[in-house]
């Protein structure tokens, strides 16, 4: 057959076969963006996915308690959407998924067409009340909230009831944003999600939770413990697989991974290998004890000599001063945290632009 004829039949195949007011996928698969903000963005609040065992003031056994999640999406008839999960900071005793800087970043991503999820999940505020326990208590207490080996390595080298529920709470959060992952990819189908295009980024213990996730095997934080000691994991979507295809950084440290690797003996970052996500990094140079600058650092060396792509982005304050911890207001020749990932993002992708 004439190839011109062949092709003409062909193209009128594909416009009959959809809706005239659907916008084809392109043939190669790869999702079509906005520039600029373009669509009306609707958000879903507080959706329920996964539960976890947790514990209130006054408990003395576990119970479920719903992990929340909201959804920024498009206005658009698009099929084809890239998807953004976001995890907020508060150093694993706090935070909110709906933090204000978090709320406008999930407009700027989703008005231009990414599906953005920010997520909640466990902090020391789901773990009880520990002071005066003895490491036998503590052991009980968090029966199926923690793997018993991470406990007791806790137990080891915590210096206060504070401590040691952060590093207990480490683990929550790992399994909870593993479980909105697999949520998110279980539920493509419905926001028009193209699961070939996941993005996971987070803010300081967001950013500790995003690497460990990027990095991590998907059987870790997720198989650790029996589902007789923890039925909730039932809810998590245990069936799903998910792969990272970059991981966004703002003023992070590697403090989840030494644990980790302190919990099950292995050597330093053995968990990293040439088919990590990429990544890239916004961090100031102003003194942080929490989350240093020589931290982002560390993990720049640790990709470039695996030859995965990464970029760290010094941030200063908008009058040029270096930029602490939490610098949303940081900028980078100019350009904010927004614009700066959205460059990345889209570069790195390869994503298409209208």
């Amino acid at each position: 057959m004439n190839k011109l004829i062949y092709l003409s039949i062909y193209t009128i195949l594909i416009i009959t076969a959809c809706k005239e007011d659907e916008p084809i996928i392109s043939f190669d698969g790869i999702p079509t963006i906005a520039a600029e903000a373009t669509y009306p963005v609707l958000i879903e609040e507080d959706v329920i996915y996964a539960e976890g065992l947790g514990h209130d003031a006054i408990s003395t056994s576990p119970f479920p308690i719903p992990q929340y999640l909201d959804v920024y999406l498009p206005d658009n008839n698009s099929p084809n959407r890239p998807v953004f999960m976001f995890i907020h900071g508060g150093g694993f005793t706090g935070g909110i998924k709906h933090k204000p800087e978090i709320v406008e970043m999930g407009n700027f991503y989703a008005s231009r067409g990414w599906v953005f999820v920010s997520i909640d999940y466990r902090t020391t505020e789901e773990l009880g009340a520990i002071e005066g326990m003895t490491p036998e208590s503590v052991t009980t207490f968090y029966k199926g909230i923690v793997p018993q080996e991470w406990i007791a390595f806790a137990l080891q080298g915590a210096q206060s009831p504070k401590e040691l529920q952060q590093s207990l709470a480490m683990y929550a959060a790992q399994r909870d944003s593993k479980a909105a992952l697999r949520w998110i990819v279980a539920n493509a189908g419905s926001y028009n999600i193209n699961t070939n295009f996941i993005t996971v980024g987070g803010a300081s213990a967001g950013a500790i939770t995003t690497v460990a996730l990027g990095i991590s095997n998907q059987e870790d934080f997720k198989d650790e413990i029996p589902m007789a000691d923890d039925s909730t994991l039932a809810t998590t979507n245990l069936n799903e697989d998910y792969e990272v295809k970059s991981m966004i950084y703002f003023w992070g440290s590697n403090v989840k991974l030494d644990l980790y690797e302190g919990v099950y003996g292995l050597e330093q970052y053995d968990r990293y290998d040439s088919n990590d996500p990429e990544l890239f990094m916004a961090h100031g140079t102003a003194v942080d004890p929490v989350t240093p600058y020589e931290e982002a650092l560390e993990l720049q060396s640790i990709f470039d000599s695996l030859g995965i792509h990464n970029q760290l982005s010094t941030l200063t304050t908008p009058n040029g001063a270096p930029a602490g911890h939490g610098a949303w207001n940081g900028v980078v020749d100019g350009k904010g945290l927004f614009e700066l990932t959205f460059d990345f993002l889209v570069e790195r992708q390869e994503l298409d632009i209208e």
